[in-house]
């Protein structure tokens, strides 16, 4: 009977395959099978050092696939490309016989299930890439008032009114620049990917209804992080 995992993943699948391998070298036992294989395919990558079994099994699964197909491994995803099933290239010496086990059909029958799961992870992989290509800024930023009689505490209000996705204001204090002057010095953090700083300043904070209270505001600090 077929041994199937869903959600291979995801880190809960890959914590159910790992709990599965407790004592198992693979899947169905000691030999390699179809299911190590379609397993194989669905895991993103090397299971790390949380999932010690699923590591263990991983590393042996694509060990034995690469140096039992040195080819063309049709039908099964290795390095992120899965291929159609059709038969593998023919050796140009005549290879030893091989162990039982090697002459199982692993790839021949590659489903619509099977490109699913595929499709699934590759898509899981773009993701997970642009989540980390996707950086942040740190801004230190002066938030000047049109004088003297400005209510500062509702220009501050006014300037954390402004919300969008990818903004967060930090801590602020308010710093004498005389004349009975105060201005406001406020921390924020964007993500750069969803905020232009210059947008921020020009199309929210210097326009209605912040511009009531707020006269200019100037870039003291920019920092990535």
């Amino acid at each position: 009977m077929a041994v199937t995992f869903s959600d291979l993943h995801t880190e809960s699948g890959v914590k159910s395959l790992d709990e599965f391998l407790s004592g198992k070298t693979y899947i169905s036992g000691d030999q390699l099978t179809k299911d190590d294989v379609k397993a194989y395919a669905a895991v993103l990558e090397k299971p790390g050092d949380s999932f010690p079994n699923a590591g263990r099994w991983y590393e042996l699964v694509s060990s034995r696939l690469a140096s039992s197909f040195p080819g063309k491994a049709v039908g099964v995803r290795i390095g992120g490309k899965a291929s159609a099933p059709e038969a593998v290239a023919a050796p140009a010496k005549e290879a030893p016989a091989a162990d039982d086990d090697d002459d199982l059909d692993l790839f021949g029958d590659y489903t619509e299930e099977d490109k699913k799961a595929a499709d699934e992870r590759e898509a899981a992989k773009k993701d997970k890439k642009k989540s980390k290509e996707s950086g942040k800024s740190s801004i230190l930023m002066d938030v000047k008032p049109w004088d003297d009689e400005t209510d500062m505490k509702k220009l501050e209000e006014a300037v954390r009114s402004v919300e969008m996705p990818g903004l967060f204001w930090g801590t602020s204090k308010l710093v004498p620049v005389g004349y009975g002057i105060k201005k406001l010095q406020v921390m924020l953090t964007v993500v750069d990917d969803l905020v232009s700083v210059d947008s921020l300043i020009e199309e929210h904070l210097t326009v209605e209804p912040c511009n009531e209270y707020v006269q200019s505001c100037d870039i003291v600090a920019f920092n990535k992080i």
